[in-house]
C-alpha cells in the first residue's frame, strides 16, 4: 500500500469524507493556502478569467462563473466543498475564502488577466490576497 498526503490523492480519487467524520474547520488562510496549491498544480493550464466584474449589477456579479477559471479549480476540490465552497461562482468564493470583492476582482477579473491566464499567475494573486503586505512584492501596488 502507497502513503500519500490527502492534497495529493484529490487528484487521483474523487474523495468522499463520511457525515460521521469530523473535519477540522479550515481557517481563511487554510482555504487560500489550498487554493494556491491546486492552481500550482498544473502552473502552465490556462484558467479563464470572469469578464469585466466591476461593470456588472451585484446580483449578475456575485452568480457570474466561467468554465475552466480559478474557481472551477477551486471548487473541483472535495476538500473545499466539504468545508463549505458552494460553487466556482464569484459571490460564493467571497463568502467562503472570506475576501473582499475588490481582492476576487484582482485575482479573477479579465481587466487584470485578459480572457484566460496561468494557473501559476492565478496563484500568484491568490498569494497576494492571503498576505496583502506582499502586494507591492507581487504587483508594485501599495494599499
Amino acid at each position: 500500500m502507497e502513503h500519500r498526503p490527502l492534497s495529493e490523492l484529490s487528484s487521483v480519487a474523487d474523495l468522499k469524507i463520511p457525515e460521521d467524520v469530523k473535519v477540522p474547520v479550515l481557517t481563511k488562510r487554510e482555504r487560500l493556502d489550498r487554493w494556491v496549491e491546486l492552481l500550482e498544480r498544473e502552473p502552465d493550464r490556462i484558467v479563464r478569467t470572469l469578464d469585466e466584474i466591476e461593470w456588472k449589477p451585484k446580483a449578475q456579479r456575485l452568480a457570474l462563473r466561467a468554465d475552466g477559471s480559478a474557481l472551477t479549480v477551486a471548487y473541483s476540490d472535495p476538500v473545499l466543498r466539504h468545508a463549505g465552497l458552494r460553487s466556482d461562482k464569484f459571490g460564493d468564493a467571497v463568502d467562503f475564502f472570506q475576501i473582499s470583492e475588490h481582492d476576487a476582482h484582482i485575482v479573477l477579473c479579465s481587466c487584470h488577466g485578459g480572457e484566460a491566464m496561468r494557473a501559476d499567475e492565478a496563484a500568484r494573486r491568490v498569494r497576494g490576497i492571503r498576505s496583502p503586505s506582499l502586494w507591492a512584492l507581487y504587483f508594485g501596488w501599495f494599499r
